[in-house]
């Protein structure tokens, strides 16, 4: 098999949450045991941190990935979804895992994978799980797919486990309430393993306190520390990228990513670091700043409010829930432009009325609908949106949506792109063709 030839068996035959959605979804753990099995338990070969979450998964799981390789850990990373490549998904030290193999782990597999019939998020943890020990890494960080409690990452036995938040999301699978979700978030919680929670409310707060107890897990809540940061200066005020943060332990704190959701992701990595170094990692106060420092040089992390271009500017988020909006309607008042685009499209099963509500009113509309067969008709929510007091018009294809908001806004103007992973996967390579240099 050639690597294209493989891609398409895992696109094709391996049902892909990401191109199908919910009928890609299989509850249980039985298969990822079965595969375990057969590739003799990989993923006992190395220390890991699980994280979970609705919102914030990514940033947390590169910032820490940042910051253990800074510290001198040979770091696996394991995120989804990929925008651009495949292989994103997998990483150790910022490098992709190898074309050969993909190949060769298909190839050694397909037999027994066409008996049990996983689905492409079981086959790629195993794959991952896989390069991770066979590369002896000295720590994984672990991104939970979808939910916890089911999720087929969840056989691993971490250091540390994550969950930054809950919100609305996924709630055919997971549950209509943020309680019935925090429950099958807790799932990764393990017996005497140590679990940081990033953000919580009075019902989900309940949730965590409780399966931590069951588990005699001790748990920490990053919101009941302000010792870790003792002063925020934003980004707009030092007219740089990102955030600086004052902290008692690790001085003055430079985070790149952009974005009112990086408060609570830095208070979560920095609660996670000092649980970590409890645990025994030796993390040094100047790995921690470069690690922060350094996260898109050390991962390769893009797509968390990414500016792409200025006059005019162009940010780019991969937010795609009523929780992640929370952040950036906010984001975008703080913003200073003449006039606003907004290029916005969504997956069929997101709550996106929900989405439209938070939406600024006086913003110019670009609807346009994803290269995916999930992707929400752009007709259908332009229509849904103006009915919302949202104008604008439909695109059929985010290029076409990207280049009419381009042409008609000024250069003191502001275009905002997002809505799913999907249309800013899209949008990212339009602007590659027009500027081919790195993003």
């Amino acid at each position: 098999m050639t690597y294209e030839e493989t891609l398409t068996y895992l696109y094709q035959h391996a049902p892909m949450f990401q191109q199908i959605g919910a009928d890609a979804y299989k509850e249980g753990l039985q298969n990822t045991l079965l595969i375990d099995e057969r590739l003799d338990h990989p993923h006992q070969n190395f220390r890991s941190v699980h994280i979970a979450g609705t919102n914030g998964k990514g940033s947390t799981a590169h910032l820490l990935a940042s910051i253990l390789r800074e510290s001198g850990y040979k770091t696996g990373l394991y995120t989804s979804p990929h925008l651009l490549d495949f292989r994103e998904r997998i990483k150790i030290n910022d490098e992709m895992i190898d074309k050969a193999f993909v190949i060769q782990f298909i190839e050694s597999n397909k037999a027994f994978f066409s008996r049990i019939q996983p689905s492409f998020f079981e086959l790629t943890t195993a794959m991952a799980f896989e390069w991770f020990a066979v590369n002896y890494v000295d720590v994984a960080i672990i991104e939970v797919g979808l939910g916890g409690r089911l999720d087929c990452t969840n056989i691993i036995q971490p250091a540390l486990s994550i969950i930054t938040n809950i919100s609305l999301d996924h709630v055919a699978q997971l549950g209509n309430t943020l309680e019935a979700i925090a429950e099958e978030k807790a799932g990764i919680i393990k017996r005497r393993t140590p679990v940081v929670i990033g953000e919580a409310n009075r019902q989900t707060r309940r949730i965590f306190s409780a399966a931590a107890a069951r588990r005699n897990a001790p748990i920490i809540f990053a919101e009941d520390n302000p010792p870790f940061m003792t002063k925020i200066l934003p980004a707009q005020k030092y007219r740089i990228p990102g955030w600086t943060f004052i902290t008692k332990e690790y001085g003055r704190i430079f985070n790149p990513l952009i974005g009112l959701a990086q408060i609570k992701n830095t208070k979560t990595v920095l609660c996670a670091v000092d649980e970590l170094k409890k645990s025994g990692f030796i993390i040094e106060g100047k790995r921690v700043v470069k690690g922060f420092e350094h996260v898109v040089r050390n991962t390769g992390l893009y797509g968390r409010w990414q500016t792409v271009q200025t006059q005019p500017k162009i940010v780019l988020d991969t937010g795609h829930n009523c929780g992640g909006f929370e952040y950036i309607t906010r984001q975008l008042q703080s913003e200073v432009y003449d006039k606003l685009h907004i290029v916005i499209g969504f997956s069929k099963e997101k709550a996106y009325i929900s989405i439209l509500k938070l939406l600024p009113k006086e913003a110019v509309y670009y609807f346009t609908q994803a290269s995916v067969s999930r992707a929400l008709s752009a007709k259908a929510l332009a229509s849904e949106a103006q009915c919302l007091g949202l104008s604008g018009t439909a695109y059929p294809t985010v290029e076409n949506a990207l280049k009419a908001a381009q042409a008609n806004a000024g250069t003191d103007d502001f275009i905002f792109v997002g809505g799913s992973n999907f249309v800013v996967a899209d949008a990212l390579l339009v602007l590659r063709e027009i500027a081919p240099t790195p993003l």
